[in-house]
């Protein structure tokens, strides 16, 4: 079957948007389209249908095609938790920890688990969109790659390279990786798009020459920047903004941009509402005095995140912020923080340890046994307002806060605590903010009135947005012709 690869200049110049945006595109056209990235490095991850978890990007992806996530779709993800070590997951498991010099000792024994996987979707799909890692012009990390031009020559999938634009020397990236790979390499290279221009396109057009003459490459197109993309669930969380100012009328949520920060795509729903102004608050900055609520956020490293917490004064704010009579919601990791005690006695997220958590709930989580990855459904045990989300967490709970639980799950279990008074509380589930109907309740104490539809509504809707516009201005003749597509 069909395969197409797009691998780019750098990190966050687009690719998961533009896969994304392709596969809408042809799933629209008839075609049956599944993603798949080799090796993801992200602390954002989903669930998927068949068990475990993958990167968001490639869940955001299988929605793109109309398809349930598999872990076949990211056969191989890497969660940070410190500068040089992650957690390894395969196929949806975690296979351990390592370090970054290991690992990239050890990758090239992965890439049979990667064409397996890749084999899988091709032999169900009329096409696969293959997304790259980084860039594969980082030639000092090109033995025994899995990530781009590794895989891309194992399996013999067209390569397409990708440009910022927005960042400037694209010219310079281009040409530059066209200059540094070795003549394999440059020869899985079809052709080259540019993606985030903003202003008069033709004003590029002697640009987009030049790098045809220097490279040989085709030049398939140029995206604009696509207003469509802001509403997609993002992946880095370099994305993140951090503006403070509130706007008049709104209400305040904040969120302490950890370092270790993960799946901080939940709030993306409250970025939708006109009467809720959101800020990521990053360090360096107190929490501010004045915020309606105070969401502590999912975390790869909960101690080290902790321990940040205390640092930068965030627990002293935070406490301050309870005692004036405000509101605090954690999410996994940010749950486990508002209790008594959290240990890691196995060193499951960075070296073995245990500290006081910030007591606002009467439990302790001790972080050990098999990592639960799983959907969720259910009702808000207070209210009955029902919501869907998943859990991804390997910390299990105790303590009498848990007896008066946050989530009552459609399998009779209970998730999560919240105070008498009902200002404090926190679950394990991920994607409370999704449901409308969940999002209406949570939101509801705070005066907020919300949107009526589902996040996943809005989502959908620009996915074929983004379609539409990459229709416009990429030569998708030509991507299906290097695909090796019929379209």
């Amino acid at each position: 079957m069909a395969a197409l690869m797009i691998q780019g200049c750098g990190s966050d110049v687009g690719k998961s948007v533009l896969v994304a945006g392709l596969c809408r595109l042809f799933t629209n056209r008839g075609l049956k389209v599944a993603p798949f990235k080799p090796q993801n490095m992200s602390n954002n991850a989903a669930v998927a249908a068949d068990g475990g978890e993958i990167g968001r990007a490639q869940a955001l992806q299988a929605t793109a095609c109309r398809l349930p996530p598999s872990v076949h779709m990211n056969p191989v993800l890497l969660k940070p938790h410190s500068d040089q070590g992650a957690q390894l997951v395969v196929r949806g498991r975690v296979e351990g920890h390592w370090r970054a010099a290991p690992y990239q000792a050890r990758k090239a024994e992965l890439l049979p688990v990667v064409l397996e996987s890749f084999e899988h979707l091709r032999a169900q799909a009329d096409l696969v969109l293959v997304e790259g890692a980084g860039s594969p012009a980082e030639i000092n990390l090109r033995a025994g790659d899995i990530a781009n031009m590794g895989f891309a020559r194992a399996a013999q999938v067209p390569v397409v390279l990708v440009g910022d634009i927005d960042r400037g020397h694209v010219i310079a990236a281009l040409v530059g990786a066209h200059a540094v790979l070795d003549a394999a390499d440059r020869a899985m290279v079809a052709g080259f798009l540019i993606n985030k221009f903003r202003g008069d396109p033709a004003l590029f057009t002697e640009g987009r020459a030049e790098i045809v003459r220097r490279t040989g490459w085709a030049d398939l197109g140029m995206a604009p920047w696509l207003a469509a993309a802001r509403r997609l669930p993002a992946e880095d969380a370099v994305v993140l903004e951090s503006g403070l100012a509130a706007a008049s009328g709104r209400r305040r949520i904040v969120v302490p941009l950890l370092r270790s920060i993960a799946n901080f795509d939940d709030f993306d729903p409250l970025r939708a509402e006109p009467e809720v102004d959101l800020a990521f608050v990053p360090p360096g900055t107190p929490l501010p005095a004045g915020a309606d609520l105070i969401i502590l956020p999912g975390s790869k490293a909960t101690l080290a995140d902790l321990a940040l917490m205390r640092a930068e004064g965030w627990d002293i704010d935070l406490l301050a912020h309870v005692r004036q009579g405000g509101r605090v919601l954690g999410v996994c990791g940010g749950f486990q923080m508002l209790g008594r005690r959290i240990a890691d006695p196995q060193g499951l997220e960075g070296p073995p340890g245990e500290a006081a958590g910030l007591g606002l709930l009467d439990m302790e989580t001790v972080l050990s046994g098999e990592k639960i990855t799983r959907p969720a459904a259910g009702v808000l045990a207070e209210g009955g307002a029902a919501f869907t989300g998943y859990e991804i967490h390997m910390g299990r709970t105790t303590g009498p806060a848990l007896q008066r639980p946050l989530l009552r799950l459609a399998d009779g279990a209970t998730d999560g605590a919240v105070t008498a008074d009902g200002r404090v509380a926190g679950a394990y589930v991920h994607g409370l903010f999704d449901a409308a109907s969940a999002r209406a309740a949570l939101l509801a104490p705070l005066g907020v009135r919300t949107r009526a539809e589902d996040h996943a509504v809005r989502v959908d809707a620009a996915l074929d947005e983004l379609a539409e516009a990459l229709a416009a201005c990429l030569d998708i003749p030509a991507l299906a012709r290097i695909a090796g597509s019929p379209l």
